[in-house]
């Protein structure tokens, strides 16, 4: 059985590094508190370093476990100055799930340049420490109330206008290797296929599961689709590549509880967990949203989307027009300036634009989750069900 220290040491120039690990299963003895302090002292977080604060008066709150995390909650009562402290223990199969330097860097330049997600404080040998937000995860509901989704679309608008290079670090003409990067739904469903592949040609995998997944149609019709939407976008102008999160689920959009005095409404919106985030397009990020408004990830078929939920058009609309009027707005300003130049009729033409767009991408996100349990093993939840015959429907009713 592999230890909880048995994983890359991942850091980042920018970011102070603790030569230390944590074994998270101890998470309860005095050790764990201690060496946790030393971690501390080291990555020196905003409120920790006042003396008052010993192993003895730390409170450790276990939130999740998994195969890719375990997540603490760190504070000290008797000091009550100190911040509450979000601690994370990679697991030990976390680096063959997730690109862990990858997620590092995009959290670090989000937040350090963006204003957007947690900040990190420091990693130490197996985890880092991250900023903790006083907030409850949106509900299933809440994605219903108008106010709300406006604030994720304008949320989601200054995602976007994140410069993909700062985050990824090379441009699309060079990546580093002469190639330029991919987008995240093509570079997906590309790499669940091989691997998908070489599950099911091992000689353990049931004869029935080799039958009804017909990889071989699924790739020609994904080929299919994609000279579609090539052509489409070619006669119709193409969405915006933008820095997209890929999995704007409810339970990835936190609700700050006390939002700080003078800031915009929407930013009480906080997005989370940019494990899957990549370079794609703003309607296929888009889509994806609201694909997530289908599932209910508290019920008893969590893998099954119910259409029926699927967002009306004037709550598509209501989207777009907050995502619209925050499109170019300044993210480093405490309140952003909207778009002046959206008149009525400017405004309705690019609704029409966009929701054209979004439909055209939408069987790219079925696509790209069809892997499923495979590409969320920690979020067994969140599978959804393949179906060879997807993507085809999905591109007829889009077209």
């Amino acid at each position: 059985m592999a230890l909880d220290g048995d994983v890359d040491v991942v850091r980042m120039e920018g970011l102070r590094h603790a030569i230390l690990r944590l074994e998270a299963r101890r998470y309860k003895t005095p050790q764990f508190a201690e060496q946790l302090l030393d971690i501390l002292h080291t990555l020196r977080p905003p409120s920790w370093a006042n003396p008052e604060i010993t192993p003895e008066t730390i409170t450790i709150q276990k939130v999740s476990g998994s195969l890719t995390n375990a997540v603490f909650f760190v504070s000290c009562p008797s000091v009550p100055s100190s911040r509450t402290l979000l601690l994370r223990i990679y697991g030990p199969s976390s680096a063959s799930l997730i690109s862990r330097p990858r997620e590092l860097r995009t959290l670090h330049v989000l937040s350090s340049q963006y204003h957007i997600g947690p900040r990190v404080y420091g990693t130490f040998e197996n985890g880092r420490i991250e900023e903790y937000f006083d907030s409850t995860a949106l509900s299933a509901a809440d994605l219903r109330d108008k106010k709300i989704s406006t604030w994720i679309g304008a949320r989601m608008a200054e995602l976007h206008g994140v410069d993909i290079e700062a985050v990824e670090r090379e441009s699309p003409l060079t990546n580093g290797r002469g190639k330029g990067w991919q987008l995240g739904a093509m570079q997906n469903v590309k790499s669940w296929l091989a691997l998908a592949r070489e599950v099911l040609a091992l000689p353990s995998a049931p004869e029935q599961v080799r039958r009804n997944l017909d990889l071989d149609r699924f790739e020609r019709e994904w080929e299919r689709y994609m000279r579609w939407l090539h052509q489409k976008e070619k006669e119709q102008g193409t969405s915006k590549r933008v820095f997209s999160h890929n999995d704007t689920q409810y339970g990835n959009l936190l609700r700050l509880k006390t939002p700080k005095e003078g800031i915009p409404e929407h930013r009480q919106i906080i997005v989370v967990d940019f494990e899957y985030a990549s370079p794609n397009t703003a309607a296929f990020d888009i889509a994806n949203h609201f694909h997530e408004w289908t599932a209910n990830y508290h019920g008893s078929a969590p893998h099954i989307l119910d259409p029926a939920r699927y967002p009306t058009f004037d709550e598509r609309r209501n989207f777009y027009g907050a995502y619209l009027t925050h499109t170019g707005c300044s993210l480093g300003s405490p309140t952003p300036t909207l778009s002046p130049d959206l008149s009525n009729e400017t405004l309705n033409a690019e609704m029409q634009k966009l929701e054209s767009q979004v439909r055209a991408w939408s069987p790219a996100s079925h696509a790209m989750w069809a892997d499923g349990a495979s590409s969320k093993p920690a979020r067994l939840s969140r599978a959804r069900t393949a179906n060879p015959s997807l993507t085809t429907s999905a591109m007829r009713s889009a077209g």
